[in-house]
């Protein structure tokens, strides 16, 4: 597409330095043939050039020198500081043109853009849930929303998970994914291996209705079902009652809506359903072999991965 864009497939697992963690394995999953909804990613260096042809770099430096992470008003400052001068600065023109150029091809009225840290998913630490994701952008606010995921390097989660984990002091980028958004029916979350437990013949599949945020954020409590990996058998299956769900609002990217009363109680997959997102778990599992920790939607029938990485937990 261009230096600082790639789409999916043109990236892999060995692309983390550029595309993050979340941008390498799109990149992988699609490559290796995974129903990943298309996307691009601008990468980490349009970061760094958009630092440089700003001037952004040395003022941001001297705001993380000042921080005693010990402090919460401390790191508050700096975080409010540095996202105010990345929001405020200029968007570099022809790397606008770039990332608009991207959407148009993409095809796609709606997109989700997540940001994706350079650091993310590797030996060092995990970014899983420090930085940002905005849903059902348009490509009039896209290049704001670019900006806010660059932002979110230095939200003040971001800044203290990089003193506690000794990374202050490390060059940390961020990409962003720009990926086809699905209006999902019914969305969750899959570890291959079962969390709790550590079992490594068993998968747990969380499972609720709309955008997976609602699960993601801990403000709905999913069905959870528990599959045996080597006979392909239901072990347990527990029904969760839903009244609120994450839907797709035109003016704010997302709402809070009601679930219709008759679906409240209902288990949200069919079984044939769980069996059938299982397996395609288990192969990406069984691609990346180690057990990981999946982010699925459901949309007309069809199953599309959004994410998918290690299990640090374990």
């Amino acid at each position: 597409m261009s230096e600082f864009i790639k789409s999916f497939k043109q990236l892999s697992k060995n692309d983390v330095a550029i595309a993050g963690g979340k941008g390498a394995s799109l990149g992988e999953m699609t490559q290796t043939k995974i129903p990943v909804p298309p996307g691009f990613v601008v990468l980490a260096p349009a970061f760094d050039r958009f630092l440089d042809k700003t001037d952004l770099g040395v003022e941001i430096e001297a705001a993380m020198h000042k921080v005693n992470h010990k402090d919460i008003k401390s790191v508050e400052q700096a975080s409010k500081k540095i996202r105010d001068l990345i929001y405020d600065a200029e968007f570099p023109e022809q790397l606008g043109k770039e990332i608009l150029n991207g959407f148009t091809e993409l095809k796609a009225k709606y997109v989700a853009v997540r940001s994706s840290a350079t650091a993310e998913d590797s030996s060092i630490a995990s970014w899983a849930g420090e930085l940002e994701t905005y849903l059902n952008v348009t490509q009039k606010n896209l290049l704001e929303s670019v900006k806010k995921c660059w932002s979110s390097l230095f939200t003040p989660r971001a800044i203290f998970y990089r003193f506690e984990k000794g990374l202050h002091k490390q060059a940390v980028s961020v990409a962003v994914v720009v990926q086809a958004m699905i209006q999902s029916e019914i969305s969750g979350i899959c570890f291959t291996v079962h969390p709790v437990t550590e079992d490594r013949d068993q998968m747990v599949i969380e499972a609720g209705y709309g955008l997976g945020e609602a699960i993601v954020g801990g403000e709905i409590t999913p069905d959870t079902y528990i599959i045996h990996k080597k006979d392909w058998c239901l072990l347990d299956i527990n029904i969760s009652e839903q009244n609120m769900m994450i839907t797709q609002c035109l003016r704010r990217g997302v709402k809070r809506a009601k679930v219709p009363q008759s679906k409240q109680e209902k288990q949200k997959l069919t079984n044939q359903q769980i069996l059938k997102l299982a397996k395609l778990c288990q192969k990406i599992e069984e691609h990346y072999k180690v057990p990981q920790d999946i982010e699925w939607c459901l949309d007309s029938g069809r199953f599309y991965v959004v994410q998918s990485r290690p299990i640090t937990t374990l």
